[in-house]
């Protein structure tokens, strides 16, 4: 039997600046980002520079499903991993990275989907979970230092989007889009902080944006926005 279509969803999208704080804690932190993940309120949490052995047990930790795309650096990840929890502020980005997208609300995640927006100057990706109530919910993180490489990533990742959903789907894409406009094909900003951003079609912002006090954890503020759909 089909599940009905949930109207309502609170998303929250963090870039986890490699696992690091400001000031620099000289220590692994995985396990105070996870208390702060743990405390806020969110159906959906979409992550950027994340870890890549740390969205698993943060899932676990939150009782969420996770899915995980591989960004930059993570050639010989194990070596990468062994120096980046000892020394995370020596090897910074160095460790290496991936998105993830962490579902919570109890809805399974019945596919995943990947585009590589960009190789150069350094790989960038956007994905996408299909949830088992229909929606389709992305995230991105887009080049840093170009704002005509931001908007052009933005543009990859609706496309993707409408590629795996339908062009005509309610769908939310969400993340670091490195700029403080972020246009995305017919998709509409619905709030953010900084360069921390949700966009949709087919939703509306029910919520104020709520920025979460984060420091010394990340150089990104945690935002998170409550949204409603529009349609049936």
């Amino acid at each position: 039997m089909r599940r009905e279509k949930i109207a309502h969803v609170r998303i929250l999208t963090w870039n986890l600046f490699h696992g690091r704080a400001l000031p620099n804690a000289g220590r692994d932190l995985q396990a105070e980002f996870t208390a702060a993940l743990q405390g806020w309120a969110w159906d959906v949490a979409l992550l950027q520079e994340c870890p890549p052995w740390w969205p698993a047990p943060m899932a676990r930790a939150c009782g969420a499903e996770p899915r995980v795309a591989l960004t930059s650096r993570n050639a010989l990840l194990p070596l990468r991993r062994l120096v980046a929890r000892r020394f995370p502020d020596l090897i910074k980005s160095n460790g290496g990275g991936c998105n993830a997208i962490l579902v919570r609300d109890g809805t399974p995640i019945v596919a995943h989907h990947e585009v590589v927006l960009r190789r150069r100057p350094e790989r960038r990706v956007a994905h996408a979970v299909h949830l088992a109530d229909g929606r389709w919910i992305a995230n991105l993180h887009a080049q840093v230092h170009s704002e005509a490489h931001a908007q052009a990533d933005l543009a990859t990742a609706a496309r993707a989007l409408d590629g795996w959903a339908g062009a005509q789907a309610p769908v939310i894409l969400g993340g670091d889009t490195n700029t403080r406009h972020p246009r995305a094909g017919d998709l509409v900003p619905l709030g953010g902080h900084d360069v921390d951003f949700v966009l949709a079609r087919g939703w509306r912002r029910v919520s104020e944006v709520t920025v979460h006090a984060h420091a010394p954890l990340s150089d990104h503020a945690p935002v998170s926005l409550g949204l409603e759909a529009t349609g049936p």
